[in-house]
């Protein structure tokens, strides 16, 4: 069975679960991407992976309409790939993959509509991210998925999203976000102490580090952790602590600013650091604090799970059900400084535990592999060879079954036969 996944984009997480799914599907697997928005070193992996199989496209046009913030439905994006269906059909597809509603999953859509090709939509949003979703983006989800046969969510509120929108629940699969958590903890080994100790030193590590990683952005709650640190830090009464802040973004010069007009100490900014290079930073920190406002599924969280860390999880981060236990972190409510200091203090007051509550961090994250991710998005592939013609949003009445299934009986047959092959 050929298997096409079309993305306009995608980070350096995902390489691991393509090649597991090009494994499992014995190579009848390819990758449709946007070459020109994809960071070089990923289209360089990729390729390194699947070879001929990763199909990059440039030229992509796009209507912009409002603000391009970072935060969830704030603007809209319409793009159009010249080429895309035609690049699509050239892989001969048995099923087809996407991300999400919108992107480049357009031609997905028209392909399930016009040519009747099973599709699998992998999906991240929950209830939060999409709470200020306008009526025609919900209208048009509904629509969309007549021609979505199965969807394989992220987690638990993901798929309560989904199921709200009136998604069958048995045509939904969950499980497929993970970090490339092998390839964290091979990284992780190489990092000597030296090393360590160099970086703690160049940066003025103090104490307990809590760590944070991403982009300097309003959405992470950078400014609300902020004011909570500085009040965090003067209850210490001079014990040190680090807040360690690793990326770059439009806030960098905000916080830094505001570090300095409040006088808030321990805080450090490393700026950007390339992925291939995040391991030692990770070995210096004691904890990571993600305080995002809003976030489908911080893959961070599980990164610095990987590397045995401690997490400090906003509520409002898609990930937390699956990934943050008391056994190896605390979820804090970053609107709420009181709350947010009191976790910091818990935090630091547990540096003894901090150790095995990192090792808790490695068991959780150790059911959330690449190869665990590829059986979700295999699972899903199974629920929609199975689903028929019809899209799961709602059920067809019944002269439009005895009408599909005339014409799509031998079909059916093969893609699953197929798709047993493939497992």
């Amino acid at each position: 069975m050929n298997v096409v996944w079309v993305t306009k984009s995608f980070l350096d997480y995902r390489i691991p679960v393509y090649r597991e799914l090009s494994a499992r599907c014995d190579g009848r697997f390819s990758l449709v991407f946007n070459a020109d928005y994809v960071p070089p070193r990923c289209v360089r992996k990729v390729q390194e992976v699947l070879g001929p199989a990763a199909k990059g496209l440039r030229g992509e046009r796009a209507l912009k309409l409002g603000p391009q913030n970072g935060f969830a439905n704030k603007g809209l994006r319409i793009p159009y790939q010249p080429g895309l269906v035609s690049a699509v059909l050239r892989e001969k597809p048995d099923v087809l993959i996407t991300d999400g509603f919108f992107q480049w999953t357009y031609a997905a859509l028209w392909l399930r509509a016009t040519r009747r090709i099973p599709h699998v939509m992998c999906y991240e949003k929950t209830a939060h991210t999409e709470r200020n979703a306008q009526w025609f983006r919900r209208a048009y989800r509904r629509r969309a998925m007549r021609w979505i046969d199965a969807i394989c969510c992220n987690g638990s509120l993901c798929g309560q999203y989904v199921r709200n929108l009136g998604f069958r629940p048995d045509r939904i699969a969950y499980g497929h976000m993970a970090a490339d958590v092998e390839g964290l903890q091979r990284n992780l080994l190489t990092v000597t102490d030296e090393q360590v100790s160099r970086l703690a030193t160049r940066l003025g590590l103090q104490g307990v580090v809590f760590l944070f990683v991403g982009r300097l952005i309003p959405l992470k709650g950078l400014l609300e952790l902020l004011d909570a640190w500085r009040q965090f830090n003067a209850s210490r009464q001079g014990t040190p602590s680090t807040l360690l802040f690793v990326g770059d973004g439009p806030l960098r010069d905000e916080l830094i600013r505001r570090c300095e007009r409040s006088r808030i100490e321990g805080v450090r900014f490393a700026g950007a650091v390339d992925y291939d290079a995040i391991a030692p930073y990770f070995r210096c920190a004691d904890a990571l604090v993600m305080p995002t406002l809003e976030d489908n599924w911080s893959l961070v969280v599980p990164e610095a799970m990987a590397c045995g860390l401690p997490i400090l999880c906003s509520q409002y981060n898609g990930c937390w059900p699956e990934l943050v236990t008391p056994a190896n972190g605390w979820v804090f409510d970053p609107l709420s400084p009181s709350d947010t200091v009191e976790t910091l203090r818990a935090a630091a007051s547990s540096r003894e535990r901090l150790i095995q509550m990192g090792e808790a961090s490695r068991r959780i994250v150790s059911g959330h592999t690449a190869s665990h991710a590829a059986a979700a998005i295999l699972k899903a592939v199974e629920l929609a060879c199975g689903a028929g013609r019809f899209a799961p949003s709602e059920p067809p009445d019944e002269s439009m079954v005895v009408q599909a299934h005339r014409g799509a009986e031998a079909e059916g047959d093969r893609r699953q036969h197929a798709y047993h092959q493939c497992r």
